[in-house]
């Protein structure tokens, strides 16, 4: 039992990598199942186009935003601290982006693919999509995050060795914070202005209806995943 154990630790490194390869594969069939199945009638499909509008919408807004401060703490990190940190600063706010943008953006399809299933293959079916299009944040968040960390120590250790491989480390989790953080009060200020808006709409006559509805729609989906995402990505790269 000693020497699995023993066998096992000196071999993590390699056994994540396998095991983070299988988990995007997974996640890639799970994608193109969920993108596979039918989207409804034409009302739907206008419905649904219409919440990944809002969804695109903010998902970009927000990309755009955290790249900006991102590239700033890079390069501060590169200048005052070390280069091996800063460099894994952006491994860890690139994969967890991926991971939060691609697992939303599937959600927010499957949504019509399970009211579709629900309306003609009964509640298990609608339960398999819904479960398919959830189950490839989480498989991003964990695959991107066991690749990240195994694939960043790799290289740092055959480069600057074992010691700051370990220190840089704390690198790769404060970009995953970054995101943590942005995620978290974007999606709430985002959402309560939408849940706002859509309110004002009711009394104001010039306001047009549509948009603030389909942004209230959109966000409080997009601002509900978000946070859960993050959280759990932050944890895995924290408790490496």
């Amino acid at each position: 039992m000693g020497f699995l154990a023993l066998n096992l630790l000196d071999s993590g490194v390699p056994l994540s990598m396998v095991c983070a390869a299988i988990g995007l594969v997974f996640a890639l069939v799970l994608i193109a199942v969920v993108i596979r199945a039918s989207a409804g009638n034409e009302r739907m499909r206008q419905i649904s186009a219409a919440v990944q509008e809002g969804a695109k919408a903010y998902l970009n807004r927000q990309v755009i935003t955290i790249s900006v401060i991102a590239i700033i703490i890079f390069v501060l990190l590169f200048i005052f601290k070390d280069h091996p940190t800063a460099i894994g600063f952006l491994v860890g706010a690139f994969c967890s982006l991926s991971a939060g943008f691609i697992g939303m953006r599937v959600a927010v399809i499957a949504n019509v693919r399970t009211t579709q299933a629900a309306a003609t293959a009964g509640r298990t079916s609608a339960l398999r999509m819904a479960f398919n299009g959830g189950a490839v944040t989480g498989l991003l968040v964990v695959g991107l995050a066991l690749l990240a960390v195994s694939i960043f120590y790799t290289v740092a250790n055959k480069i600057v060795g074992h010691d700051m491989a370990i220190r840089s480390l704390v690198g790769l989790a404060l970009g995953a914070s970054l995101i943590s953080v942005f995620a978290r009060l974007g999606g709430g200020i985002y959402t309560k202005a939408a849940d706002w808006s859509a309110k004002s709409s009711k009394v104001s006559k010039k306001t047009i209806r549509a948009t603030p509805r389909r942004l209230q729609t959109t966000l409080v989906i997009t601002s509900a995943i978000a946070p859960a995402w993050q959280r759990t990505f932050l944890k895995l790269t924290r408790s490496v």
